[in-house]
Protein backbone atom coordinates (compact mmCIF):
# COMPACT_ATOMS: atom_id res chain seq x y z
CA UNK A 1 0.00 0.00 0.00
CA UNK A 2 2.50 2.81 0.86
CA UNK A 3 4.65 1.95 -2.66
CA UNK A 4 0.85 2.75 -4.57
CA UNK A 5 0.38 5.54 -2.33
CA UNK A 6 3.50 6.98 -3.28
CA UNK A 7 3.48 5.86 -6.56
CA UNK A 8 -0.37 7.89 -6.60
CA UNK A 9 1.09 11.32 -5.28
CA UNK A 10 4.04 11.19 -8.03
CA UNK A 11 1.25 10.77 -10.71
CA UNK A 12 -1.46 13.30 -9.13
CA UNK A 13 1.77 15.87 -8.76
CA UNK A 14 2.50 15.25 -12.07
CA UNK A 15 -0.67 15.19 -13.47
CA UNK A 16 -1.40 18.05 -11.68
CA UNK A 17 2.00 20.13 -14.05
CA UNK A 18 0.14 18.69 -16.99
CA UNK A 19 -3.10 19.86 -16.56
CA UNK A 20 -1.21 22.86 -16.46
CA UNK A 21 0.41 23.11 -19.29
CA UNK A 22 -2.98 22.00 -21.33
CA UNK A 23 -4.69 24.95 -19.60
CA UNK A 24 -2.17 27.61 -18.69
CA UNK A 25 -5.52 30.26 -17.51
CA UNK A 26 -6.43 27.98 -14.39
CA UNK A 27 -2.60 28.80 -13.10
CA UNK A 28 -2.33 31.89 -14.19
CA UNK A 29 -5.90 33.38 -13.00
CA UNK A 30 -4.69 31.91 -9.23
CA UNK A 31 -1.36 34.01 -9.67
CA UNK A 32 -2.89 37.17 -10.67
CA UNK A 33 -5.10 36.66 -7.46
CA UNK A 34 -2.32 35.95 -5.52
CA UNK A 35 -0.19 39.04 -7.01
CA UNK A 36 -3.22 41.32 -6.37
CA UNK A 37 -4.06 40.06 -3.14
CA UNK A 38 -0.88 39.95 -1.40
CA UNK A 39 0.78 42.75 -3.53
CA UNK A 40 3.62 40.40 -4.45
CA UNK A 41 5.29 42.42 -7.57
CA UNK A 42 5.67 45.71 -5.00
CA UNK A 43 7.54 42.95 -2.94
CA UNK A 44 9.92 41.75 -5.32
CA UNK A 45 8.65 38.98 -5.85
CA UNK A 46 5.75 37.91 -8.55
CA UNK A 47 4.76 34.39 -9.70
CA UNK A 48 4.90 34.04 -13.18
CA UNK A 49 2.39 33.06 -16.04
CA UNK A 50 2.60 29.40 -16.38
CA UNK A 51 4.19 28.16 -20.12
CA UNK A 52 1.61 28.38 -22.63
CA UNK A 53 1.57 26.05 -25.29
CA UNK A 54 -1.06 26.54 -27.83
CA UNK A 55 -2.88 23.69 -29.43
CA UNK A 56 -2.38 23.33 -33.23
CA UNK A 57 -5.69 23.47 -35.36
CA UNK A 58 -6.61 22.32 -38.86
CA UNK A 59 -8.23 23.76 -41.65
CA UNK A 60 -11.38 22.42 -40.36
CA UNK A 61 -11.49 23.97 -37.11
CA UNK A 62 -8.84 27.46 -37.47
CA UNK A 63 -10.63 28.46 -40.81
CA UNK A 64 -8.48 28.92 -44.10
CA UNK A 65 -7.94 28.24 -47.13
CA UNK A 66 -8.28 24.79 -49.96
CA UNK A 67 -6.40 25.08 -53.08
CA UNK A 68 -6.49 22.35 -55.73
CA UNK A 69 -3.52 22.55 -58.71
CA UNK A 70 -3.65 20.82 -61.58
CA UNK A 71 -0.65 19.25 -63.37
CA UNK A 72 0.68 19.43 -66.93
CA UNK A 73 2.17 16.36 -67.65
CA UNK A 74 2.07 16.05 -71.25
CA UNK A 75 6.01 17.30 -71.96
CA UNK A 76 8.23 14.99 -69.58
CA UNK A 77 11.36 14.61 -70.78
CA UNK A 78 14.42 12.05 -69.65
CA UNK A 79 11.86 9.42 -68.58
CA UNK A 80 10.48 11.05 -65.66
CA UNK A 81 7.90 9.38 -64.09
CA UNK A 82 4.46 11.35 -63.32
CA UNK A 83 4.47 10.20 -60.13
CA UNK A 84 8.18 11.05 -59.46
CA UNK A 85 7.21 14.82 -61.30
CA UNK A 86 4.22 15.22 -59.12
CA UNK A 87 6.48 14.67 -56.07
CA UNK A 88 8.63 17.41 -57.23
CA UNK A 89 6.06 19.78 -57.49
CA UNK A 90 5.25 18.80 -53.75
CA UNK A 91 8.03 19.53 -52.35
CA UNK A 92 8.46 22.61 -54.07
CA UNK A 93 5.09 23.76 -53.10
CA UNK A 94 5.86 22.80 -49.07
CA UNK A 95 8.99 24.44 -49.45
CA UNK A 96 7.65 27.73 -50.94
CA UNK A 97 4.47 27.54 -48.15
CA UNK A 98 6.56 27.14 -45.57
CA UNK A 99 8.56 30.11 -46.24
CA UNK A 100 5.23 32.15 -46.55
CA UNK A 101 5.14 31.20 -42.49
CA UNK A 102 1.76 29.01 -42.71
CA UNK A 103 1.56 26.86 -39.69
CA UNK A 104 1.49 23.09 -40.44
CA UNK A 105 0.60 23.25 -44.24
CA UNK A 106 -0.85 20.30 -45.93
CA UNK A 107 0.25 19.99 -49.30
CA UNK A 108 -0.61 16.47 -51.20
CA UNK A 109 -0.66 14.60 -54.49
CA UNK A 110 -4.20 13.22 -55.35
CA UNK A 111 -4.45 11.16 -58.61
CA UNK A 112 -1.97 11.65 -60.83
CA UNK A 113 -2.05 15.28 -61.85
CA UNK A 114 -3.54 17.12 -58.89
CA UNK A 115 -2.03 18.73 -55.82
CA UNK A 116 -4.09 19.84 -53.16
CA UNK A 117 -2.86 22.78 -50.49
CA UNK A 118 -4.43 23.64 -47.51
CA UNK A 119 -3.37 26.63 -45.64
CA UNK A 120 -5.37 26.55 -41.81
CA UNK A 121 -5.38 29.97 -40.63
CA UNK A 122 -4.21 31.94 -43.26
CA UNK A 123 -5.90 35.91 -43.50
CA UNK A 124 -4.27 36.86 -46.87
CA UNK A 125 -5.81 34.14 -49.17
CA UNK A 126 -4.67 35.92 -52.14
CA UNK A 127 -1.41 36.70 -51.03
CA UNK A 128 -0.81 33.00 -50.81
CA UNK A 129 -2.00 32.02 -54.08
CA UNK A 130 0.08 34.55 -55.89
CA UNK A 131 2.85 32.97 -54.20
CA UNK A 132 2.41 29.73 -54.77
CA UNK A 133 1.58 30.59 -58.20
CA UNK A 134 4.78 32.63 -58.89
CA UNK A 135 7.20 29.12 -58.08
CA UNK A 136 9.19 29.48 -61.28
CA UNK A 137 8.90 26.18 -63.83
CA UNK A 138 12.82 26.56 -65.51
CA UNK A 139 14.07 24.75 -68.36
CA UNK A 140 16.36 24.26 -70.63
CA UNK A 141 15.57 24.07 -74.24
CA UNK A 142 17.95 23.49 -77.23
CA UNK A 143 17.90 24.50 -80.76
CA UNK A 144 16.31 22.59 -83.27
CA UNK A 145 18.02 22.02 -86.70
CA UNK A 146 16.73 24.24 -89.39
CA UNK A 147 14.63 22.21 -91.47
CA UNK A 148 12.36 21.32 -88.50
CA UNK A 149 11.81 25.22 -87.59
CA UNK A 150 11.16 25.81 -90.92
CA UNK A 151 8.27 22.79 -91.42
CA UNK A 152 7.17 23.82 -88.27
CA UNK A 153 6.69 27.80 -89.36
CA UNK A 154 4.58 26.43 -92.28
CA UNK A 155 2.38 24.28 -90.67
CA UNK A 156 1.81 26.74 -88.16
CA UNK A 157 0.54 29.07 -91.24
CA UNK A 158 -1.90 26.53 -92.12
CA UNK A 159 -3.23 26.55 -88.71
CA UNK A 160 -1.50 23.32 -87.20
CA UNK A 161 1.19 22.23 -84.81
CA UNK A 162 0.15 25.61 -82.80
CA UNK A 163 1.33 24.43 -79.67
CA UNK A 164 4.80 23.71 -80.87
CA UNK A 165 8.03 25.47 -79.98
CA UNK A 166 9.39 26.25 -83.73
CA UNK A 167 12.57 27.43 -82.23
CA UNK A 168 14.02 25.19 -79.30
CA UNK A 169 13.29 21.72 -78.09
CA UNK A 170 12.53 20.62 -74.45
CA UNK A 171 15.50 18.55 -72.63
CA UNK A 172 15.62 16.46 -70.03
CA UNK A 173 16.73 19.55 -67.63
CA UNK A 174 14.52 21.24 -65.62
CA UNK A 175 14.56 23.75 -62.27
CA UNK A 176 14.52 20.22 -60.38
CA UNK A 177 17.88 19.73 -60.76
CA UNK A 178 18.80 23.49 -59.57
CA UNK A 179 20.70 23.65 -56.14
CA UNK A 180 21.19 27.67 -55.78
CA UNK A 181 20.70 31.12 -57.62
CA UNK A 182 22.74 34.06 -56.75
CA UNK A 183 22.81 37.56 -58.08
CA UNK A 184 25.63 38.47 -59.86
CA UNK A 185 27.31 41.46 -62.08
CA UNK A 186 28.73 40.61 -65.90
CA UNK A 187 28.69 41.78 -69.06
CA UNK A 188 31.93 43.24 -68.98
CA UNK A 189 32.98 43.11 -72.64
CA UNK A 190 30.25 45.75 -73.35
CA UNK A 191 31.87 48.20 -70.73
CA UNK A 192 28.64 47.62 -68.31
CA UNK A 193 28.11 45.63 -65.25
CA UNK A 194 24.79 43.58 -66.85
CA UNK A 195 22.83 42.06 -63.79
CA UNK A 196 22.84 38.32 -64.20
CA UNK A 197 21.24 35.57 -62.14
CA UNK A 198 23.64 32.75 -61.73
CA UNK A 199 22.70 29.37 -61.57
CA UNK A 200 24.51 26.44 -59.91
CA UNK A 201 22.68 22.72 -60.36
CA UNK A 202 23.42 19.55 -58.46
CA UNK A 203 25.71 16.84 -59.65
CA UNK A 204 23.18 15.11 -61.90
CA UNK A 205 22.20 18.42 -63.25
CA UNK A 206 25.85 19.19 -63.92
CA UNK A 207 26.24 15.57 -65.99
CA UNK A 208 23.33 17.11 -68.03
CA UNK A 209 24.27 20.15 -68.54
CA UNK A 210 27.72 18.95 -69.90
CA UNK A 211 25.95 16.48 -72.18
CA UNK A 212 24.16 19.23 -73.76
CA UNK A 213 26.79 22.00 -74.06
CA UNK A 214 28.89 18.94 -75.96
CA UNK A 215 25.98 17.93 -78.45
CA UNK A 216 25.20 22.04 -78.96
CA UNK A 217 28.65 23.49 -79.73
CA UNK A 218 28.25 26.79 -81.35
CA UNK A 219 24.39 26.04 -81.09
CA UNK A 220 22.03 28.09 -78.68
CA UNK A 221 20.77 26.76 -75.73
CA UNK A 222 17.51 28.73 -74.22
CA UNK A 223 16.69 29.28 -70.47
CA UNK A 224 12.52 29.49 -69.88
CA UNK A 225 11.06 30.58 -67.21
CA UNK A 226 7.25 29.64 -66.75
CA UNK A 227 7.20 28.79 -70.49
CA UNK A 228 8.71 32.09 -71.55
CA UNK A 229 12.32 32.36 -72.60
CA UNK A 230 14.84 34.48 -71.14
CA UNK A 231 17.95 33.92 -72.55
CA UNK A 232 19.33 32.10 -75.41
CA UNK A 233 23.16 32.31 -75.41
CA UNK A 234 25.39 30.36 -78.01
CA UNK A 235 27.41 27.49 -76.47
CA UNK A 236 30.91 28.86 -76.67
CA UNK A 237 32.34 25.57 -75.14
CA UNK A 238 31.59 22.42 -72.70
CA UNK A 239 30.17 23.61 -69.16
CA UNK A 240 31.09 20.23 -67.04
CA UNK A 241 30.60 22.69 -63.52
CA UNK A 242 26.90 22.87 -64.13
CA UNK A 243 26.73 26.57 -63.67
CA UNK A 244 24.93 28.78 -65.75
CA UNK A 245 24.25 32.11 -66.75
CA UNK A 246 20.23 33.92 -66.96
CA UNK A 247 20.68 37.36 -68.61
CA UNK A 248 17.92 39.58 -69.52
CA UNK A 249 18.05 43.21 -68.92
CA UNK A 250 17.14 42.59 -65.05
CA UNK A 251 16.92 45.65 -62.71
CA UNK A 252 19.09 44.82 -59.06
CA UNK A 253 15.25 43.97 -57.69
CA UNK A 254 13.89 42.09 -60.55
CA UNK A 255 17.26 39.66 -59.98
CA UNK A 256 17.25 39.37 -56.59
CA UNK A 257 13.27 38.52 -57.05
CA UNK A 258 14.15 36.07 -59.39
CA UNK A 259 16.89 34.05 -57.65
CA UNK A 260 14.58 34.50 -54.40
CA UNK A 261 12.24 32.53 -56.03
CA UNK A 262 14.29 29.98 -57.74
CA UNK A 263 16.01 28.96 -54.40
CA UNK A 264 12.43 28.58 -53.10
CA UNK A 265 12.51 25.78 -56.05
CA UNK A 266 11.78 25.54 -59.64
CA UNK A 267 8.97 23.38 -60.47
CA UNK A 268 9.49 20.37 -62.54
CA UNK A 269 6.31 20.60 -64.10
CA UNK A 270 3.66 23.73 -64.51
CA UNK A 271 0.95 24.22 -62.96
CA UNK A 272 -2.28 26.08 -62.93
CA UNK A 273 -5.11 26.64 -60.06
CA UNK A 274 -8.62 25.17 -60.73
CA UNK A 275 -10.48 25.07 -57.09
CA UNK A 276 -9.98 27.48 -54.30
CA UNK A 277 -12.73 27.07 -51.50
CA UNK A 278 -12.34 28.79 -48.46
CA UNK A 279 -13.13 28.15 -44.77
CA UNK A 280 -14.43 30.59 -41.94
CA UNK A 281 -13.08 31.06 -38.87
CA UNK A 282 -16.61 31.31 -37.54
CA UNK A 283 -17.34 27.44 -39.17
CA UNK A 284 -14.41 26.09 -37.83
CA UNK A 285 -15.45 27.54 -34.23
CA UNK A 286 -18.60 26.58 -33.74
CA UNK A 287 -17.24 23.06 -35.62
CA UNK A 288 -14.48 23.22 -32.15
CA UNK A 289 -17.26 23.85 -29.71
CA UNK A 290 -19.54 21.01 -30.56
CA UNK A 291 -16.52 18.62 -30.56
CA UNK A 292 -15.76 19.78 -27.23
CA UNK A 293 -19.23 19.22 -26.35
CA UNK A 294 -19.50 15.84 -27.82
CA UNK A 295 -16.13 15.09 -25.90
CA UNK A 296 -17.64 16.30 -22.55
CA UNK A 297 -20.30 14.30 -22.71
CA UNK A 298 -18.89 11.55 -24.23
CA UNK A 299 -16.65 11.34 -20.89
CA UNK A 300 -19.66 12.52 -18.21
CA UNK A 301 -21.58 9.47 -19.67
CA UNK A 302 -18.40 6.92 -19.30
CA UNK A 303 -18.29 8.05 -16.42
CA UNK A 304 -21.51 7.59 -14.99
CA UNK A 305 -21.58 4.16 -16.24
CA UNK A 306 -18.34 2.70 -14.60
CA UNK A 307 -19.55 4.69 -11.25
CA UNK A 308 -23.00 2.93 -11.42
CA UNK A 309 -21.63 -0.22 -12.04
CA UNK A 310 -18.37 -0.80 -10.74
CA UNK A 311 -18.42 1.38 -7.54
CA UNK A 312 -15.04 1.80 -6.38
CA UNK A 313 -13.23 0.69 -8.88
CA UNK A 314 -15.57 2.76 -10.95
CA UNK A 315 -14.74 5.81 -9.45
CA UNK A 316 -10.90 4.76 -9.70
CA UNK A 317 -11.38 4.30 -13.66
CA UNK A 318 -12.50 7.70 -13.65
CA UNK A 319 -9.70 9.23 -11.73
CA UNK A 320 -7.37 7.79 -14.39
CA UNK A 321 -9.17 8.48 -17.23
CA UNK A 322 -8.99 12.21 -16.09
CA UNK A 323 -5.47 11.74 -15.87
CA UNK A 324 -5.65 9.76 -19.39
CA UNK A 325 -7.13 13.09 -20.59
CA UNK A 326 -4.79 15.53 -19.09
CA UNK A 327 -1.69 13.51 -20.62
CA UNK A 328 -3.01 13.15 -24.32
CA UNK A 329 -3.71 16.78 -24.70
CA UNK A 330 -0.10 17.28 -22.97
CA UNK A 331 1.44 14.79 -26.28
CA UNK A 332 -1.20 16.64 -28.48
CA UNK A 333 0.88 20.09 -27.88
CA UNK A 334 4.31 18.59 -27.78
CA UNK A 335 4.40 16.76 -30.58
CA UNK A 336 2.27 19.02 -31.63
CA UNK A 337 -0.27 16.84 -33.51
CA UNK A 338 -2.58 19.21 -35.97
CA UNK A 339 -6.47 18.96 -34.59
CA UNK A 340 -9.09 18.16 -37.04
CA UNK A 341 -12.31 17.32 -36.47
CA UNK A 342 -11.23 13.67 -37.65
CA UNK A 343 -8.64 13.55 -35.24
CA UNK A 344 -11.05 14.88 -32.23
CA UNK A 345 -12.68 11.63 -33.42
CA UNK A 346 -10.13 9.18 -32.96
CA UNK A 347 -9.42 10.95 -29.81
CA UNK A 348 -12.97 10.07 -28.77
CA UNK A 349 -13.02 6.57 -29.79
CA UNK A 350 -10.00 6.64 -27.65
CA UNK A 351 -11.44 7.31 -24.28
CA UNK A 352 -13.72 4.28 -25.08
CA UNK A 353 -10.75 1.80 -25.49
CA UNK A 354 -9.18 3.30 -22.00
CA UNK A 355 -12.26 2.42 -20.24
CA UNK A 356 -11.70 -0.92 -21.94
CA UNK A 357 -9.22 -1.85 -20.76
CA UNK A 358 -10.54 -0.84 -17.09
CA UNK A 359 -13.57 -3.17 -17.71
CA UNK A 360 -11.44 -6.01 -18.12
CA UNK A 361 -9.30 -5.34 -15.19
CA UNK A 362 -12.30 -4.90 -12.94
CA UNK A 363 -14.55 -8.21 -14.38
CA UNK A 364 -11.30 -10.27 -13.42
CA UNK A 365 -11.21 -8.55 -9.69
CA UNK A 366 -15.00 -9.69 -9.73
CA UNK A 367 -14.40 -13.25 -10.60
CA UNK A 368 -11.92 -13.66 -8.13
CA UNK A 369 -13.99 -12.19 -5.63
CA UNK A 370 -16.75 -14.43 -6.36
CA UNK A 371 -14.57 -17.39 -5.47
CA UNK A 372 -13.97 -15.56 -1.71
CA UNK A 373 -10.62 -15.28 -2.09
CA UNK A 374 -8.46 -12.45 -0.19
CA UNK A 375 -8.65 -8.61 -1.50
CA UNK A 376 -4.97 -8.36 -2.28
CA UNK A 377 -4.83 -12.09 -4.04
CA UNK A 378 -8.02 -10.76 -6.39
CA UNK A 379 -6.32 -7.06 -6.75
CA UNK A 380 -2.97 -8.82 -8.17
CA UNK A 381 -4.77 -11.63 -10.31
CA UNK A 382 -7.09 -9.45 -11.75
CA UNK A 383 -4.58 -7.26 -13.36
CA UNK A 384 -2.33 -10.26 -14.24
CA UNK A 385 -5.14 -12.12 -16.06
CA UNK A 386 -6.87 -9.24 -17.78
CA UNK A 387 -3.48 -7.80 -19.12
CA UNK A 388 -3.31 -10.77 -21.99
CA UNK A 389 -5.90 -9.23 -23.28
CA UNK A 390 -5.56 -5.59 -22.80
CA UNK A 391 -2.36 -5.84 -24.41
CA UNK A 392 -3.88 -8.04 -27.48
CA UNK A 393 -6.75 -5.30 -27.94
CA UNK A 394 -4.74 -2.58 -27.96
CA UNK A 395 -1.76 -3.84 -30.20
CA UNK A 396 -4.60 -4.62 -32.82
CA UNK A 397 -5.84 -1.51 -32.40
CA UNK A 398 -2.38 0.22 -32.64
CA UNK A 399 -1.49 -2.07 -35.82
CA UNK A 400 -4.92 -0.42 -37.40
CA UNK A 401 -3.62 2.81 -36.75
CA UNK A 402 0.11 2.78 -37.89
CA UNK A 403 -1.54 0.90 -41.36
CA UNK A 404 -4.00 3.98 -41.82
CA UNK A 405 -1.57 6.62 -40.89
CA UNK A 406 1.28 4.94 -43.31
CA UNK A 407 -0.92 4.25 -46.65
CA UNK A 408 -3.55 7.36 -46.38
CA UNK A 409 -3.69 11.23 -46.23
CA UNK A 410 -5.52 14.02 -44.85
CA UNK A 411 -7.91 13.66 -42.90
CA UNK A 412 -7.87 9.73 -42.26
CA UNK A 413 -3.96 10.08 -41.59
CA UNK A 414 -5.11 12.90 -38.14
CA UNK A 415 -7.88 10.07 -37.10
CA UNK A 416 -5.03 7.38 -37.34
CA UNK A 417 -2.20 9.86 -35.30
CA UNK A 418 -5.01 10.71 -32.46
CA UNK A 419 -6.18 7.31 -32.02
CA UNK A 420 -2.50 5.72 -32.11
CA UNK A 421 -1.49 8.30 -29.35
CA UNK A 422 -4.16 7.54 -27.64
CA UNK A 423 -4.21 3.77 -27.52
CA UNK A 424 -0.76 4.08 -26.22
CA UNK A 425 -1.58 6.54 -23.63
CA UNK A 426 -4.32 4.04 -22.56
CA UNK A 427 -1.64 0.96 -22.15
CA UNK A 428 0.04 3.35 -19.54
CA UNK A 429 -3.27 4.73 -18.44
CA UNK A 430 -4.81 1.14 -17.56
CA UNK A 431 -1.72 -0.74 -16.29
CA UNK A 432 -0.03 2.02 -13.88
CA UNK A 433 -2.63 4.93 -13.14
CA UNK A 434 -5.48 2.43 -12.31
CA UNK A 435 -3.39 -0.02 -10.62
CA UNK A 436 -2.00 2.91 -8.52
CA UNK A 437 -4.86 4.45 -7.07
CA UNK A 438 -6.87 1.22 -6.60
CA UNK A 439 -3.95 -0.16 -5.06
CA UNK A 440 -3.32 2.65 -2.40
CA UNK A 441 -6.70 1.88 -1.28
CA UNK A 442 -6.42 -1.80 -0.42
CA UNK A 443 -6.49 -2.59 3.20
CA UNK A 444 -8.13 -3.62 6.16
CA UNK A 445 -11.56 -1.68 6.46
CA UNK A 446 -11.84 -2.17 2.15
CA UNK A 447 -11.28 -5.76 2.93
CA UNK A 448 -14.94 -6.40 5.31
CA UNK A 449 -16.69 -4.11 2.51
CA UNK A 450 -16.41 -6.12 -0.17
CA UNK A 451 -19.59 -4.74 -1.75
CA UNK A 452 -17.90 -1.67 -2.81
CA UNK A 453 -15.91 -3.99 -5.31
Amino acid sequence: MKSYRTKSLVIFLVSLFLFFLVYPAGFNLGADFLNSKFKLDKAGFKIPHFLNIPFRLGLDLLGGTHLVYKADLSNLTGGQSSADAMEGVRDVIERRVNIFGVAEPLVQVEGNDRLVVELAGIKDISEAIKLIGETPFLQFKEERPEAETNAILEAQKKGDKLEQDPYFVDTSLTGKYLTGARVVFGGAAAGLAETQVSLELNSEGARIFKELTEKNLNKRLAIYLDGMPISAPTVQSVIPDGKAVITGNFSVKEAKELAARLNAGALPVPISLISQQSIGASLGQESLVKSFKAGVVGLILVALFMILFYRLPGVVSVMALAVYVVVVLTVYKLIPVTLTLAGIAGFILSLGMAVDANILIFARMREELAQNKPLSLAFNEGFRRAWLSIRDSHVTTLIGAVVLYLFTTSVVKGFALTLGVGVVASLFSAITVTKSFLGSMLGPKLENKKWLL
